[in-house]
């Protein structure tokens, strides 16, 4: 069988080590070298390409179905849980504690848990409710897991490397929520991100108030496009007398999408981390839909305030 092999950044470095252990099983093998942000990018067009009959994903469970033989490869990673006994003092005070991860760990959720209920803690895991596939599993842009036990927890805890997992969650919960990383030996308060992103999408939406031209940006990628959005959007803004434009890529190009001096903002329909995380990389202001949303809304109040 001819295969394509697709890895994330972190994992490519075990691409032929997986490519030759395949051609050892009579397959011919090729590697996408290309970067992928996770199982809403997948490979499909390289492998229809060089005519691969299957594409095998590396570190990512299935996002959404796409009209291609793909196999998924979770990808399991033991993080040492160690430091779960210094995040105890994050804790004190709170009783119920919401628990999520990624997918390289859930297979440690169940230990995870035991952890905690040992130490006096009421231990909720949430239902995936989007593309997440498995209770207490997080996404960069889904994190249904987190938000489904906001309410219910007093705190969050969220157990796996690096920050932008929780960050993510952050986003969209208002309890406490500690960020345990028990591969840099770190734990992280994250209210102070929180606070921060809610400053930043502030100032995003106060600066677009007064734009007369609005870009729309709509990825190819197989699990981030929104083409439907993007035209209700477009209805929206030009509604309000704004004028507005769809924005076709497969990858945002922040170097492109800068010389496009012709508009003073842009709105976000591909991976909606784009208008959360990227918004250093370009010139002017780059909102979510939501975002937008209010930017129209408070247009509106002042054009009724003038009358």
């Amino acid at each position: 069988m001819r295969i394509l092999i697709q890895f994330p950044e972190g994992l490519k470095q075990k691409a032929l080590e997986h490519a030759k252990k395949l051609e050892g099983e009579g397959h011919e093998v090729f590697i996408s070298s290309s970067p992928t942000y996770g199982a809403c990018d997948l490979a499909i067009d390289e492998a229809k390409n060089i005519k691969a009959e299957k594409l095998i994903h590396f570190g990512h469970a299935e996002f959404s179905h796409v009209d291609f033989n793909v196999e998924y490869v979770d990808y399991r990673i033991d993080a040492p849980l160690g430091i779960l006994d210094d995040s105890l003092r994050y804790l004190e005070g709170y009783t119920k504690i919401g628990l999520i991860t990624t997918i390289q760990h859930i297979h440690q959720l169940e230990e995870m848990k035991a952890f905690y209920s040992s130490h006096g803690k009421y231990v909720i895991i949430g239902k995936p409710y989007g593309f997440a596939k498995k209770p207490g599993q997080v996404l960069g842009c889904d994190v249904g897991a987190a938000a489904s036990i906001d309410k219910a927890a007093d705190a969050i805890v969220y157990v796996g490397g690096g920050i932008f997992h929780p960050l993510g969650a952050a986003y969209h919960t208002t309890k406490p929520l500690i960020a345990v990383d028990p591969f840099n030996n770190k734990i992280l308060d994250m209210q102070e991100y929180r606070i921060a992103a809610q400053k930043r999408s502030r100032g995003r939406i106060l600066s677009s108030i007064d734009a007369k031209n609005i870009g729309i940006l709509v990825s190819t990628k197989n699990g981030q496009h929104n083409m439907s959005l993007a035209k209700i959007l477009k209805s929206k803004i030009e509604s309000c007398g704004i004028s507005a434009a769809i924005l076709i890529s497969n990858t945002i190009d922040f170097d492109s999408i800068n010389n496009m001096l012709e508009f003073d903002a842009f709105v976000n329909t591909a991976c909606p981390r784009i208008a959360t995380d990227d918004n250093e990389r370009i010139r002017k202001p780059l909102l979510s839909p939501n975002e937008l949303m209010e930017v129209l809304r408070i247009k509106e109040e002042l054009s009724k305030s003038k009358k």
